[in-house]
């Protein structure tokens, strides 16, 4: 069959569907507690007596039961939850965190901010953070591994945590991509010391911008809870939690209308995730037999929140052929090195980081005289994650996709797979 590059009739006209998950799940439900914040007429949760009565307290109180966790704390960002959580743990200057070559910008962004030191490592084939890198890149300067659950894949927590007991370290988790993933029976964002989730509009669930870290941590709770509120006591932290000193902190609240709305999006994350898992594990199915391609592999793929199909070819050049003949079927999809632009998920488009350029020299981790290591960056550094990034190609999922849809998705992948020859 003639593929549609060449001039043949392509598998598919209509659009895929929308590139946000979270905002086509928008009904009423987001109206109805929206109307309620505003017939409250208090956009801020802002006296301890109120708490029971917010809605920032029920989205907090939300993920505590969805995680089994003790405590979580809603903020303005996953930037904010990163950056309070690493200041929380006592991670600072002269210390290093591990975190993946294949994250968001913010991950590694929040390290130099708290004064640390990111030390970057490769990730593996399930595009997560490799703990054979983290082994490597131990030394007696680390503190703390994010381990990030990209493109909503679990890391090899098992793995993960093993290395943390082993040698004394802090795991947060990086979560803002799997929101409503598991790994082996356990929710994603309850297996490490700390997790940090993002609300922005990329993101499974939304509240326009946001973030919570949960912990069941006292400590890390009771010095974020200080951190996201300019250095105050919000609430009564002393209850079944740690008393602290104030110190000097960052404005992070999460205000009651962000609140309200990640409230609705999240108590419905359970049916969203579960109708991306079917969409996904059609689709894998009807593919998995197609000899040129290697799927992605998937620590645990009944914990998959499955946001994306993701497969890699034999070399970059193959993969960007049949990149362009897929988006000729009519199948969106991306290889993840060849975006189109400076794709900040990728450390090679770091500049700052691979410059080991802060705010002011005068804060710079690197070279402020806490820091007595010596890790060095360079674009080259990483060379496993390059290779897998430029041999993925990854078709974004959604929720309504229906039973046509997928199979015009297995169709046009084994099409152009039979005709890649030729291409």
């Amino acid at each position: 069959m003639r593929l549609a590059i060449d001039g043949g009739i392509p598998v598919r006209s209509e659009a895929w569907g929308s590139s946000y998950i979270c905002t086509e799940e928008i009904n009423e439900k987001e109206k109805e507690y929206v109307l309620r914040v505003l017939d409250k007429k208090r956009l801020f949760r802002w006296a301890p007596e109120c708490l029971t009565d917010s809605e920032t307290s029920k989205l907090e109180n939300l993920y505590c039961e969805r995680l089994g966790v003790t405590h979580a704390l809603a903020v303005n960002s996953g930037t904010s939850a990163l950056l309070a959580t690493l200041i929380a743990a006592g991670i600072g200057p002269g210390d290093e965190v591990i975190i993946p070559a294949f994250t968001f910008i913010a991950t590694a962004s929040a390290v130099v901010l708290a004064g640390a030191v990111p030390v970057i490592v490769d990730i593996d084939e399930t595009l997560t953070i490799s703990p054979k890198s983290i082994l490597n890149a131990l030394t007696k300067y680390t503190k703390a591994i994010i381990p990030v659950h990209m493109k909503g894949v679990p890391s090899q927590m098992d793995e993960i945590m093993k290395i943390a007991k082993d040698n004394k370290l802090i795991v947060i988790e990086d979560n803002a991509q799997a929101n409503g993933g598991m790994y082996k029976g356990k929710q994603l964002g309850s297996i490490g010391d700390a997790a940090c989730f993002s609300f922005q509009q990329n993101k499974l669930v939304t509240s326009g911008e946001g973030g919570l870290i949960a912990t069941n941590n006292s400590e890390i709770f009771s010095r974020a809870c200080i951190y996201h509120d300019v250095g105050l006591l919000f609430r009564d932290v002393s209850k079944n939690t740690v008393n602290f000193p104030s110190f000097p902190a960052e404005n992070y609240r999460m205000s009651e209308l962000n609140a309200a709305i990640g409230l609705a999006q999240s108590e419905r994350i359970d049916n969203l995730v579960g109708r991306l898992r079917k969409i996904k594990q059609k689709i894998i199915a009807g593919i998995q037999d197609v000899s040129l391609i290697e799927l992605q592999r998937v620590p645990d793929v009944e914990g998959d929140s499955s946001c994306y199909v993701i497969f890699y070819l034999p070399s970059p050049q193959i993969t960007m052929r049949f990149s362009m003949a897929l988006k000729k079927e009519g199948i969106p999809n991306n290889v993840l090195r060849s975006r189109g632009f400076s794709d900040r998920h990728i450390y090679t488009n770091w500049d700052f980081i691979l410059n080991k350029r802060a705010i002011y020299e005068a804060s710079n981790p690197w070279s402020n005289g806490w820091y007595k290591g010596d890790v060095e960056y360079s674009l080259e550094m990483c060379q496993k994650t390059l290779q897998l990034l430029s041999r993925a190609i990854a078709i974004p999922l959604h929720q309504n996709l229906t039973t046509r849809d997928c199979d015009d998705a297995i169709e046009a992948i084994h099409k152009v797979s039979n005709n890649l020859l030729n291409l």
